[in-house]
């Protein structure tokens, strides 16, 4: 009997292992798809170069109301969730950007007759799965399962073929990008290679536009296989002479290059039964030859369950956090946040430790260099979140922006595969580098750094990052009339650099630094209204802009004075100097009665950055902090969701993400270059976060509470077992606890007196 027993609870306690579920398990790449959240379900490993995404934003859109179709809006994913007619897999894909980009080097299985039209051979699909680092769906027309799956610099995709005739298809001339242009070879009956062109992120800096390169290897030999090119349309005279004036030229057998817009490479098969064909993709952006370093280092003879494997392992090292309690729907929104968190920025260097320098055109070498610097985004909480739960990879992408700094002479703004964009305002990574620094990690070259946030604080011409900072310097605010956008959001920018700069300077023993920048972060103050309370443009005279309508830039409506926000979503956003606003408001009771009116009026905008920080400020108004608790709730509520519209709108990079996860475990980075944290109430009843001991002695950081669906409010807080009496931890603080516990209660805890 006692046998028995002890085989039945062995046999348990394997059933209950075999059926435990990893992070990577509970991430659903779907979520974001929709809502324009500009994410793609693709395969990826973490911070991969290369996914593979379904490609389903090109088809015919005639009869179709407002079709989610990328030459017919301002589109910027491959991929969305509502489109049934799929034309292929993207292997260069951006996630959660707010610019048309990349999109390219697509594939295509098919079968019977050759077609290389995409809305020939697209088709509908369905049966679709997505999980971190495999994806696969089924396609109608053609029966085939298409399924996928990537390391960091290459893929695999493999693809389920009835008997008969079959194709796999390369179209360089579709894409998500704007840019045109490509070269194809094929190298044999299982290799192709190639480069195509992207760039103009945003529609800027065209001239700068870059090759991406490629070779890809087939797992079957195939039995015919050439190169399609369809050139330009010609008219006149010399068009009458040409009978096969804009068609489609096949050139079977053809093993030297093709170059051209509308291009593309095929390999035919007849199988007299049902087979599979996998296809290896490698990509670079340094040349051919590292494309094929790339995808024989890291995939070679590997098997397509070999990579899988091997990525999921790489999802589950990444995503480890643990978390117990809550619901399924929660552990699957918090998973899929740190997965969204974790694929940009991303490498950029290949195996040799090749990259594109940014501006020298030449090649550089690194073992860490980082691309995809959205930092208007993510200087808000992205890098703070990096810092705490990755602090190697931080430190990686500061090193990555001050070899920017020195190869460009400035440093980053919005970086592209080492080609800045100069999109959105500020000086952001000023702020990232400070923050960074005064949170501990301090392995890189501060001087360096300071120097370099100097030279785009004090060039008063022909300056890139600060448009306007003569002016600037000079009346404290951006006029309406001094011709840079948005100059009540740029000055507030401005402003919130300054105070990053003081405080690093402040750190490291830099006193005149640090009291001339410091000096400069309230100049803010000057475009305060004190009839409105509000932040307002103002001509360079000192008169206000007139007619001032508050409302007015909301939902990306262009106005005078702010970017991609109103006076409602910019007032506040000065965490720098929220008891300095308390008091120009007219106190705390003002201050909060303004911040009700901005959530309750429907002004607050969870979808974008400049009022993100908002619900966590009735933490500076004593007695209201419930609020935040509140705010913070009901918002993870109403935009955080376990389905394809589950993000609030752009994930911006991780942002959106950062957010949630913050929100979730019970802090928040509230002050940017101001190494702090503000509580709200957790949604697991225990987080365990694995920390680098490198930079956490304590290796761990366990939170605790009794949250429920009714428990919302905080009623006491335990660190280390004793009370703690503020709802604000500085971040050496956070260093030395080992467990926060927090008691929550169904009602909230008034403290006003």
């Amino acid at each position: 009997m006692k046998l028995h027993k002890i085989v039945l609870s062995a046999f348990c306690l394997s059933a209950t292992v075999l059926t435990a579920q990893t992070p990577a398990d509970y991430v659903n790449p779907f979520i974001g798809t929709s809502n324009y959240g500009a994410t793609h379900p693709g395969a990826i490993a973490p911070r991969g170069m290369l996914s593979i995404s379904p490609f389903n934003v090109a088809f015919d859109t005639k009869g179709i109301k407002d079709p989610l179709e990328k030459d017919s809006r301002w589109l910027s994913n491959p991929y969305v969730n509502e489109n049934r007619f799929l034309t292929g897999f993207t292997h260069v894909n951006l996630s959660g950007v707010g610019c048309p980009e990349l999109g390219v080097i697509i594939t295509m299985p098919t079968t019977g007759e050759l077609k290389t039209n995409h809305l020939d051979y697209g088709t509908t699909y369905s049966n679709e799965k997505a999980s971190a680092g495999y994806y696969s769906t089924h396609l109608t027309k053609y029966n085939v399962k298409a399924e996928m799956t990537a390391s960091t610099r290459a893929g695999v995709s493999r693809y389920h073929f009835p008997k008969g005739e079959a194709n796999i298809l390369l179209n360089l001339g579709l894409g998500l990008t704007n840019e045109q242009g490509a070269m194809v070879k094929i190298v044999s009956p299982t290799e192709v290679e190639g480069m195509r062109m992207v760039g103009s992120f945003c529609y800027n800096s065209p001239e700068l536009a870059y090759p991406v390169y490629f070779v890809a290897k087939l797992s079957k030999p195939a039995m015919n296989y050439g190169v399609w090119h369809k050139p330009e349309t010609y008219k006149g005279v010399e068009a009458e002479w040409m009978w096969y004036n804009g068609d489609v030229r096949l050139k079977e057998g053809f093993s030297r290059e093709v170059v051209g817009d509308s291009i593309g490479a095929y390999f035919r098969y007849k199988f007299d039964k049902e087979e599979i064909v996998e296809v290896k993709v490698g990509i670079s952006y340094v040349s051919i030859a590292n494309a094929r370093e790339n995808l024989e280092k890291e995939i070679g003879v590997k098997t397509f369950a070999d990579v899988y494997q091997q990525t999921k392992n790489e999802w589950n090292k990444q995503l480890h956090a643990r978390v117990e309690g809550g619901t399924d729907d929660q552990k699957t929104i918090f998973y899929t946040g740190l997965y969204h968190a974790s694929i940009h920025p991303n490498v950029l260097n290949d195996v040799n430790g090749d990259y594109p320098q940014s501006k020298t055109n030449k090649i550089g070498k690194s073992n860490n260099r980082y691309t995809v610097f959205s930092l208007w985004d993510t200087y808000r909480n992205y890098h703070q979140l990096m810092t705490l739960l990755y602090p190697e990879q931080q430190l990686g992408m500061i090193k990555s922006m001050l070899d920017i700094y020195d190869e460009s002479g400035w440093l980053p703004k919005w970086e592209l595969n080492s080609t800045e964009t100069f999109t959105m305002v500020g000086d952001p990574a000023s702020i990232v580098l400070a923050d960074t620094y005064l949170r501990g990690l301090t392995n890189f070259d501060v001087e360096k750094a300071f120097q370099a946030m100097l030279k785009g604080a004090n060039t008063l011409e022909k300056n890139p990052i600060r448009p306007g900072v003569a002016e600037y310097w000079k009346l404290g605010y951006l006029s309406v009339d001094g011709g840079v956008a948005g100059p009540v959001s740029t000055t507030q920018e401005y402003n919130i650099a300054d105070f990053a700069i003081a405080q690093l300077a402040k750190k490291i023993g830099k006193k005149s630094d640090y009291e001339r920048f410091n000096k400069q972060a309230y100049s803010y103050r000057k475009l305060f209204d004190s009839q409105t309370k509000l932040l307002r443009p103002k001509y360079s005279n000192g008169k206000w802009y007139e007619p001032f309508n508050p409302a007015s830039g909301a939902n990306f409506e262009k106005n005078v004075g702010y970017i991609e926000g109103n006076a409602w979503q910019y007032v506040y956003m000065v965490t720098h100097d929220v008891k300095g606003m308390i008091k120009m408001m007219g106190g705390e009771r003002a201050f909060e009665k303004q911040l009700d009116h901005i959530f309750d009026s429907k002004q607050y905008d969870m979808a974008n950055e400049p009022d993100i920080a908002y619900p966590y400020l009735y933490n500076y108004v004593r007695g209201s902090e419930w609020k935040t608790q509140k705010r913070v709730h009901d918002l993870i509520e109403e935009y955080f969701q376990n389905k394809p519209a589950g993000l609030p709108g752009n994930e911006d990079t991780g942002v959106m993400s950062a957010w949630l996860i913050y929100g979730m475990m019970g802090f928040y980075p509230v002050s940017p270059a101001e190494p702090i944290y503000t509580f709200t109430a957790p949604k697991f009843n225990k987080i365990i976060l694995s920390l680098d001991k490198k930079y956490y002695p304590n290796g761990e950081l366990i939170i605790e509470s009794n949250a429920s669906p009714e428990n919302l409010y905080i009623k006491r807080i335990l660190i280390d077992g004793k009370p703690y009496k503020s709802y604000f931890i500085t971040h050496e603080e956070l260093k030395k606890a080992k467990n926060i516990r927090f008691e929550l209660d169904r009602k909230p805890l008034n403290t006003k007196k």
